[in-house]
This record gives C-alpha cells, sequence and structure tokens, in this order.
C-alpha cells in the first residue's frame, strides 16, 4: 500500500515537469527541427518522378545525336550523385543511354543500375571504391579529398554549369537582404539578433546542415575559416539556413519561404549568370583520373560540354556554362 501511494506520489511531483517537456519540444525544438515548414521536408527529389525512359518523368527530354549515343554492346559508365542533381545527370542518361540499362525497384536504384543517386557523400565514397565511374556534386569536401588520398585516387572535376549558395528564411521575417559579414557574424555567434541587422528583436535561430554534404561544404568555404559556432537558442522567434538555389526553388518551391538577397543582390539566374550574386559556383562531373583515356567516359563529358547537354543544364533550371 505504502508502495502504491510513493509511486502515486511520484508521478503527481513529475506530471509538471513532463508536460513542460511536452510544451517545449511542440513549440520549440520541434518548430527547429522544421524550421522553414513542413515543405523543407516533405518537398524532396522522388527518385521515381525524374527516372530516365519514363514518359512522365520530370526530367528534360532530349535525345542526343546518334555520336554520343551508346549501344547495348558498348561499355557505359555507372552515374552517380548528389541529390539536387540527380534530375540532371537522369536527363544526361535518358538522352544517350539505352533502356535496359536502369534498374528500379520502386525504392532504390538496384546494384545492376547505370545509374545512381547516393547523395554527394555516398557518391564520393562511390567513385573512389570504384563503384560509380562519373559523379555530378559540388566540389569536395576536405574530408572527401582526404579520403581519396588516402585511397590514391585522384579526382578530375569538370565545371559543367553554375549554382548559385542562397540563404534562407520565413517570409514574414522582415529582413529582406544580409551583407557577407553579417552572414559571417551571425553563423561565428558574433551576432546574435535580428535588430542587429536590421530585423526585430527576436533571436537568430541560424540553422546548420550536416557534415559531408554538399551544402555545408559549400557553407564551410563561405565561411573562410571562421569557425561556425551559431547561437542557436530553441526559444529563437526568426531561423537563418542555407542550401542550393535550385532545390529551394525547383524542389521545395515553398511560398514559405524567401531568398535573401545577398550585398543587396537577388540569386536570379540573371543575377547568376552574369556573376553579380557574390555566390556563385560551379558543380562539377567528376571521374577518377586513372580512368582519363576511357572512351566511354570522354563521351559523356564530351556530350555534357555540347550545345545539347548545356541545354539540359539550363532547362533542369540551373545555369549553363555558356
Amino acid at each position: 500500500m505504502k508502495r502504491s501511494v510513493c509511486i502515486i506520489i511520484c508521478i503527481y511531483c513529475a506530471l509538471p515537469f513532463i508536460l513542460f517537456d511536452v510544451f517545449l519540444y511542440t513549440h520549440f525544438i520541434k518548430r527547429l527541427q522544421n524550421p522553414f515548414g513542413k515543405e523543407m521536408q516533405a518537398k524532396s527529389i522522388v527518385l521515381e518522378d525524374y527516372l530516365p525512359f519514363e514518359d512522365k518523368s520530370k526530367i528534360v527530354k532530349l535525345k542526343a545525336s546518334d555520336e554520343y549515343c551508346f549501344k547495348p554492346d558498348e561499355k557505359m559508365p555507372v552515374l552517380d550523385g548528389a541529390t539536387a542533381l540527380y534530375p540532371v545527370y537522369s536527363a544526361f542518361f535518358n538522352a544517350m543511354y539505352p533502356e535496359g540499362t536502369c534498374f528500379f525497384n520502386g525504392t532504390d536504384f538496384t546494384e545492376k543500375s547505370l545509374l545512381q543517386k547516393r547523395n554527394t557523400g555516398g557518391a564520393y565514397k562511390a567513385i573512389v571504391n570504384g563503384t560509380a565511374d562519373i559523379i555530378f556534386c559540388a566540389e569536395p569536401s576536405e574530408k572527401q579529398l582526404e579520403y581519396a588520398a588516402q585511397n590514391n585516387v585522384e579526382l578530375v572535376q569538370i565545371p559543367i554549369g553554375f549554382e548559385a549558395f542562397v540563404f534562407l528564411v520565413n517570409k514574414n521575417n522582415p529582413v529582406d537582404s544580409l551583407t557577407i559579414d553579417q552572414i559571417r557574424a551571425i553563423y561565428s555567434g558574433k551576432l546574435r539578433s535580428w535588430s542587429e541587422v536590421g530585423g526585430d528583436n527576436s533571436k537568430i535561430s541560424a540553422i546548420t546542415r550536416p557534415d559531408g554534404s554538399g551544402s555545408q561544404t559549400a557553407m564551410l568555404s563561405f565561411m573562410n575559416g571562421q569557425k561556425i559556432k551559431p547561437a542557436n537558442s530553441i526559444y529563437a522567434g526568426r531561423t537563418l539556413g542555407y542550401s542550393f538555389r535550385y532545390y529551394v526553388e525547383g524542389i521545395v518551391a515553398s511560398q514559405n519561404i524567401k531568398l535573401l538577397a545577398l550585398n543587396g543582390v537577388a540569386p536570379t539566374k540573371e543575377n547568376i549568370r552574369n556573376h553579380t550574386y557574390p555566390i556563385v559556383s560551379n558543380f562539377y562531373a567528376i571521374y577518377r583520373a586513372s580512368d582519363s583515356e576511357r572512351a566511354d567516359i570522354q563521351k559523356v563529358i564530351s556530350f555534357i560540354l555540347s550545345a545539347d547537354g548545356q541545354r539540359i543544364v539550363e532547362e533542369s533550371s540551373y545555369v549553363s556554362l555558356n
């Protein structure tokens, strides 16, 4: 009897703390885990929406000329890459490869498929390990280069298009533009309130991305040696994040998200093309230097750099080289 009473008393005493934890998670922590609404999590690139050889596929459907098309009995490279670039290299695959070379089981690509999508980190491992022959990614991180060096693999990076690195806030945030110095100060922990950059008195919650992802590698490069030490208070009223323009505008396309101008210049395709937007970078087709003489790899690279290949880049909502 006494034991039962003690248990009831313990539960009664703990109840306020349990309720507080639930309230804290629901109203603060959960909001930061999904700071820009359900769209950033729910709207991602669905593999089956961008499959080659499918009538309903969302890829750019442009067939390569005969000189670039592979025949079924030819040696063909395995293509892999970052999630955000999957629609582009799936379109290259559709243009050059014969049907019967892509195998999708409804969830993922099978091992025998010449088209894969292992994300940035997985793609860099695949190119080093030899399970992919050409990958499509942003420039490698220091860790990815170290991994290649440790395995005696030299990587060749061929620029195939331009993309912008962008910063985003909720549409209701009154701030429309930040400077490079302001963003670096925010992410290094020196600026903590939106009022310090022309906004309201809300605290800034600066959201980061996983190590090894293309966006995190780009952010580390952007910080130019400054360590990222943002003040991620769970009570922050307004969040700041970053990504690549194509993913935010082309895939998420959320009306709840606003892309910030940087140094007063908006990240439009025109400003990316003329390089007036401050953070424009290449994305690459990457292969092993030891495979430089492989005719099948050079055929893919030649097509990508051709007028039709660059048209695929442009019509896939990226910015072509020319």
